[in-house]
């Protein structure tokens, strides 16, 4: 009787009232502000950046979808702090987050690198509804074909066999032809730089783990543009909303260039 009355003055009540009300009877608050949204956004920014770096493209998705943007393992803060199992997991609790919430559509949007993870997350644990894949970032196999990196990549090979996944390595990262030198455990670094592990765009897009609409975003001057469509986009399994977009841009003007685009296609996802 107590729960019936409450819901049937509701109207006559501060809305302050009503909220508590709803928490008391167990309603996460996430619930009530999810009835007005749709979907719901993971955001994710690329190598070395901050959560500062997506925020213009993140608040123009607001309108349409809540939107949450992590600081992940590969930020200038933490300096791959995780390796890229735990960071995949990072992403697994937001969305697991938005699902308690009663969004029924939680999409993983990354620029660079938070692009690649994006596309880990669909091969690695796959329960997202959608990608966008903006400027994406971060070749293993590109950047061992180089030789960048590739004598301490092989050497956190053979320390993980040996049980050593803890003792450090340096080696030279690369983002967008600038290098910069990073200490972490051989663990990590063989997560992040291995040619054939899930940082490998090339190798996760055809092992997700079901159909989703997946957005390609990329610039025409990003130098990944000339790997075109074959690079990855065309490896995921194929859907019926997926679009492969390019924009006059660089790799990292790319999002806010492409923005309008990109909440026009999410608003017409079904």
């Amino acid at each position: 009787m107590r729960n019936n009355k409450v819901i049937a003055n509701r109207g006559t009540w501060p809305m302050w009232v009503f909220l508590l009300v709803l928490v008391w009877m167990g309603w996460p608050m996430g619930a009530v502000h999810a009835q007005d949204k749709k979907c719901a956004v993971v955001l994710m920014h690329g190598k070395w950046g901050s959560t500062q770096y997506i925020s213009f493209f993140g608040r123009k998705l607001e309108p349409t979808c809540t939107v949450k943007t992590l600081e992940m393992p590969w930020s200038q803060r933490r300096a791959y702090d995780a390796d890229y199992p735990a960071a995949l997991q990072e992403i697994a609790a937001q969305v697991q987050t938005f699902r308690t919430q009663g969004y029924q559509r939680v999409l993983l949007v990354g620029h660079s690198f938070g692009a690649n993870a994006a596309m880990a997350y669909m091969a690695e644990v796959g329960d997202a509804d959608g990608v966008i894949a903006l400027a994406p970032g971060h070749s293993p196999l590109n950047m061992y074909g180089r030789n960048i990196g590739r004598e301490a990549v092989d050497k956190a090979r053979e320390l993980v066999a040996a049980g050593k996944a803890g003792e450090s390595l340096s080696m030279d990262d690369l983002n967008q032809g600038q290098r910069r030198s990073i200490r972490m455990p051989a663990g990590v670094l063989l997560s992040y730089f291995d040619p054939q592990g899930v940082g490998e765009m090339s190798a996760t897009a055809p092992r997700f783990k079901k159909p989703v609409p997946f957005m390609w975003v990329i610039g025409t001057a990003d130098p990944l543009f000339r790997g075109g469509e074959a690079y990855a986009w065309n490896k995921a399994p194929t859907h019926p909303q997926s679009q492969y977009l390019v924009v006059t841009a660089d790799h990292a003007g790319t999002p806010d260039v492409a923005v309008a685009q990109v909440l026009e296609w999410i608003q017409k996802l079904e």
